[in-house]
């Protein structure tokens, strides 16, 4: 594992016993908002974005105060994580977070304004999902078969999308790139909304997104799905085969999306969200809209999913260091 994973991880577990250590300065039931809260989104116009605006009204409900989703984009995540990361553990600001900054960035970027391992404390995972290999219907190709072959035939030509520079979508084409001996150009974008717009227009070839970026213009034939990340297929797309079926052994590869507070932030402010965040997106009405995206439900505890980010750093750092993904 290389020096600056262990170090990762290391400072992770750390973060998870001092989760454990109880507060004693007030109850979780007790810790109320004293004025707005605002959840900061770090990857604008993507399912990140959804899920913050989903839990919004419902959380500003439980809390009595407005609830307000402020976009701060920009630098694959970075921006938006930083602000949170700087901010006072009051429990008035918050961060939704992906894959990118909280576990990829600090092995993609040479340095990072912030650690998110040390600077930021998880509440709660909330959702995972696995990722729908897409085209142009104008790319002649059916399978990742015929993609490959395609890619061999004309090394540099075709090129995809990716929603950020560290993103799911970024380090899963690189992971199939390095896979399968090809040569796609990346270009990635601020967000899901411009990067399935060039690839609907042509101007891009292919890309790996999540369903709810997707699903509607796969069923409207304006986009063909190819393969699925999952390990298994998708309940609503059948006919689309997983990447391990067409000859990619253990390629699983899944985005996905959590609440986190400022470092320092009292531990009963912490239990106060988790309870609220994990109640509101298990609930019917919400449930129903996450997984007509896709999403899968986690909605676990924060020693959870500060165990699942344990487990992701060195996971997706090995896939930076065997492919040699950078930020461009």
């Amino acid at each position: 594992m290389p020096l600056s994973i262990a170090r990762q991880v290391s400072a992770l577990a750390f973060a998870l016993a001092a989760l454990a250590s109880p507060s004693p300065v007030f109850a979780a039931d007790d810790w109320s908002p004293t004025k707005p809260v605002h959840i900061i989104v770090p990857l604008p116009g993507s399912t990140v974005d959804a899920l913050a605006r989903i839990v919004q009204p419902e959380l500003s409900k439980a809390l009595g105060q407005p609830v307000i989703v402020e976009d701060k984009g920009g630098a694959g995540g970075n921006i938006g994580a930083d602000y949170v990361a700087k901010s006072a553990p009051d429990g008035q600001t918050l961060l939704v977070g992906f894959n990118g900054p909280l576990v990829v960035n600090q092995n993609l970027f040479s340095k990072l304004p912030y650690d998110p391992v040390k600077d930021l404390v998880p509440i709660t995972l909330a959702v995972t999902s696995p990722q729908f290999l897409v085209v142009n219907p104008s790319v002649p190709v059916k399978n990742v078969a015929e993609f490959v072959a395609l890619a061999k035939a004309e090394p540099g030509r075709l090129s995809y999308a990716s929603v950020s520079v560290g993103s799911a979508s970024h380090l899963t084409m690189e992971m199939l790139k390095s896979a399968a001996h090809v040569d796609v150009v990346h270009v990635p974008y601020k967000g899901s909304q411009p990067a399935v717009v060039d690839i609907l227009g042509g101007q891009v070839q292919a890309g790996f997104f999540v369903p709810g970026n997707v699903m509607q213009f796969m069923q409207q034939g304006k986009l063909r799905a190819i393969a699925s990340t999952g390990p298994k297929r998708f309940p609503l797309t059948p006919d689309v085969p997983t990447m391990i079926e067409q000859g990619f052994p253990d390629f699983v590869a899944l985005s996905w999306i959590g609440f986190l507070a400022p470092a320092g932030t009292p531990r009963p402010i912490i239990d106060r969200y988790n309870r609220e965040i994990v109640r509101i997106v298990q609930s019917p009405e919400v449930r129903a809209k996450l997984e007509n995206m896709q999403f899968e439900i986690v909605a676990g505890s924060p020693e959870q999913f500060a165990q699942w980010m344990q487990a992701e750093i060195p996971r997706w750092g090995k896939v930076i260091k065997e492919t040699g993904a950078k930020a461009d």
